[in-house]
């Protein structure tokens, strides 16, 4: 079952999709409500990675994920903002989940405009996050300003650690893989220490007014 995730295997997708399919991937997962599920930080370092040992072109490779993810962003704002609220009443089916919604609108609220900078980082809030500033009516220009601000540090910033890695580092696509999984679980950290000092709030909440 291991073979199927193997740094060759991965090498192969890659040559298979093409540029075209690392810049369709990225488009989807930064703005399209279904795109969540697609890989984003980890797809970026592997490109990297693979264009250092001569498998891409990592100038190319870099513009194109920086226009998909910048472009993607956009196409979710257009669709956030013409939908509207009323997306919180549609119900949950395989490629949307209300609660995923409602933690990239609260983290918004949270964070206000820079969160189109720091979503980035985060999956799933990542590819709703823009979708949000659609519906909360963020100015346009604010919101490609910041679009671009945080799509250049993101695809800028995975890919080119991934390709200077493994310039400076000789063998670092045979441990491709385990970085991949470190990257994927770093991603994470935010929305899990988010989750569970949301829990902590209600529990204290709860404490101070236990008849609410």
């Amino acid at each position: 079952m291991f073979e199927l995730f193997s740094t060759d295997n991965l090498i192969e997708i890659i040559k298979i999709i093409g540029y075209f399919g690392v810049f369709a991937i990225i488009f989807a997962e930064s703005g399209l409500f279904f795109g969540f599920f697609l890989p984003g930080d980890s797809l970026l370092f592997t490109v990297g990675l693979l264009a250092s040992q001569g498998f891409l072109n990592i100038y190319l490779a870099v513009f194109l994920i920086f226009v998909a993810a910048v472009t993607g962003d956009s196409v979710g704002y257009a669709f956030g903002k013409k939908v509207g609220p009323k997306i919180f009443y549609k119900d949950d089916s395989f490629f949307f989940n209300k609660n995923n919604l409602i933690k990239a609108k609260d983290f918004y609220e949270k964070h206000g405009t820079k969160t189109i900078i720091l979503a980035r980082f985060i999956p799933v809030i990542r590819t709703l996050a823009p979708i949000v500033a659609g519906i909360g009516e963020m100015k346009y220009k604010k919101f490609l300003s910041y679009n671009i601000i945080g799509g250049f540090i993101w695809s800028f910033g995975v890919t080119l650690a991934g390709y200077y890695l493994g310039i400076f580092v000789p063998g670092a696509d045979k441990y491709l893989l385990p970085m991949i999984i470190i990257i994927v679980s770093t991603s994470f950290i935010p929305a899990i220490t988010g989750y569970f000092k949301r829990k902590k709030e209600v529990v204290s909440s709860q404490i101070e007014n236990p008849k609410a």
